[in-house]
């Protein structure tokens, strides 16, 4: 199994929206990198950290799993979706995206500031200057730190 940090404006998509549709795609992702990381890496099982970005504060808001392999975003074909991409067609796809299946909510956010003081996490991608990505491997042990601060 592997672990990664999802980002989600919480105004867009938050935990408390997936945890009403129990499951969704994972759509509009528009970096390579991150596609790469759904198309090629994930995996069914995999967990996921719930970040909420872009809002104060931002933070860790719960756990989620990857509930499919990567499947074509539906968004790159809506002519009348922001994430439209007219470069992409149902014969060569350009983008992908996985399912998403909710866990749980965390009984509190923990927020970037408590990620940054905690010791355990200081290597962790999402605190890493720079490190804009919405989409970002973590280890299993940073999965389980946050999982414990979230229930202090």
């Amino acid at each position: 199994m592997q672990y990664w940090l999802m980002k989600s404006e919480p105004d867009v998509f938050s935990i408390d929206e997936l945890k009403k549709r129990e499951t969704s795609l994972w759509d509009g992702v528009r970096n390579y990198q991150a596609r790469n990381f759904m198309r090629n890496d994930m995996k069914v099982g995999d967990s996921v950290l719930f970040y909420h970005s872009s809002c104060e504060p931002p933070g860790v808001a719960g756990v989620a799993k990857v509930a499919s392999v990567a499947e074509p975003d539906p968004s790159q074909f809506d002519k009348k979706s922001e994430y439209y991409d007219p470069k992409a067609t149902k014969d060569k796809p350009i983008w992908y995206c996985v399912r998403v299946k909710f866990v749980e909510k965390f009984p509190r956010l923990v927020s970037l500031a408590e990620l940054r003081a905690t010791k355990e996490l200081k290597d962790m991608l999402v605190l890493k200057k720079g490190q804009r990505l919405s989409i970002q491997p973590a280890t299993a042990k940073e999965f389980e730190c946050i999982r414990r601060l979230a229930r202090r």
